[in-house]
């Protein structure tokens, strides 16, 4: 006769208590280890921020790096940087103002619509109301502007970093540090020898127009708008060309940068 404990029964619940205890085990895990993990995701933003604008210095410590670097925050629909008011509203809908999670805000319907398909070169779906965009500055005056973009590709949403100088024309460096795009093709956004072709590129023509693009294959020697296309990848290229014409465009920080060049923030 079989012993009471080998019974189905006793099985079972000797079963179910150890999945609740392994439970438990792996919750409280994941809850105290959930400020490590967002210090650690916005370290990693810091370090892209810097890495974009030139400014990283390898085996410094990020924090103190970071230090020279003012983070604001910046109404999209109005051009200018949040009021008092616009701050508490972003603080109010359970937002930090100083690490705003913008990816995240432009899923909430509280802070952000939806876009018109006309408007929406970049893919993006919905635009966020307010953005957080970084300076470096002296003596009051911007030297180096750093904005955040994003936009699809030919796999995946590509979120990254443009840094311009000071004149907010000129190019300092474009990276990404997020996207799913194909290793060799597509994932040569990451190629240094790709991103290095961006580095003193202008945005605008002769007419103050937005001219910065990807082309299709080579650019031409000197050309101050145009960026070699990615050979075998020419829908991530048209990508980033049209996310980044997005986010400099009149529907994002286009009406912030016309205000800021005239000295108007």
């Amino acid at each position: 006769m079989a012993s009471n404990n080998d019974s189905i029964q006793k099985t079972l619940l000797v079963a179910i208590l150890l999945c609740l205890f392994c439970s438990i085990i792996v919750a409280g895990a994941a809850v105290s280890l959930k400020p490590l993990q967002i210090a650690n995701k916005q370290l990693d933003k810091n370090k892209n921020i810097l890495a974009a604008a030139d400014l990283l210095v390898e085996g410094q410590s990020i924090e103190e790096q970071f230090k020279q670097v003012t983070t604001r925050i910046v109404n999209l629909e109005t051009g200018a940087y949040a009021t008092d008011a616009e701050l508490s509203e972003i603080k109010a809908a359970g937002y930090n103002p100083a690490a705003f999670d913008q990816k995240k805000s432009s899923k909430d319907s509280k802070l952000s619509a939806k876009l018109d398909a006309d408007k929406d070169i970049a893919s993006i779906k919905r635009l966020e109301k307010f953005a957080a965009i970084y300076t470096i500055e002296k003596d009051g005056v911007v030297e180096k502007m750093i904005l955040p973009v994003h936009g699809y590709g030919l796999w995946s949403t590509l979120y990254g970093f443009l840094a311009l100088e000071g004149d907010l024309e000129t190019v300092i460096g474009l990276g990404f540090y997020s996207h799913a795009e194909t290793p060799g093709l597509g994932g040569e956004v990451d190629n240094p020898s790709w991103k290095a072709q961006w580095v003193g590129k202008k945005l605008y023509n002769s007419e103050g127009d937005l001219a910065i693009r990807v082309i299709k294959g080579k650019a031409a020697p000197g050309s101050q708008h145009d960026v070699d296309g990615l050979s075998g990848a020419t829908l991530t290229g048209r990508g980033v060309s049209n996310l980044v014409n997005f986010w400099l465009g009149k529907d994002a920080f286009g009406p912030f940068l016309s205000v800021a060049k005239a000295g108007g923030v």
